[in-house]
């Protein structure tokens, strides 16, 4: 039997950078975006008010809908996002950053929260 994965270069070569570090953070974040796309989670913005604080740096496991309402001041880490989700983050205070530059800030993977 043939093993696949994703078959987006980009998701592949964020999963291959992932896995190089030695932080169980990135390492399960690696596992995560590998998963096939049928198991993989979507949250919403009331998710991300009900487990958060302002402030906080948030790595999500999964899709981000704009579905409620995010009034919470967060720095959100997530490889995928709908659209409006992005567009509502930016109107909330909030920021989007990429995966990579997560990494890039904080290698060992501290002080972040995991939600998905």
């Amino acid at each position: 039997m043939k093993i696949t994965g994703p078959t987006n270069p980009l998701l592949r070569k964020q999963i291959e950078e992932l896995a190089s570090h030695k932080a169980l953070v990135w390492q399960r974040l690696a596992s995560e975006l590998g998963k096939a796309r049928r198991n993989k989670r979507v949250l919403n913005f009331s998710d991300l008010q009900r487990h958060t604080k302002s402030g906080e740096t948030v790595l999500l496991l999964g899709k981000l809908l704009a579905t409620g309402i995010l009034k919470n001041k967060l720095t959100i880490a997530v490889w995928n996002s709908s659209a409006k989700a992005h567009e509502a983050v930016k109107i909330s205070g909030s920021s989007i950053i990429s995966i990579s530059e997560l990494i890039k800030k904080n290698p060992k993977g501290t002080g972040i929260k995991v939600l998905g």
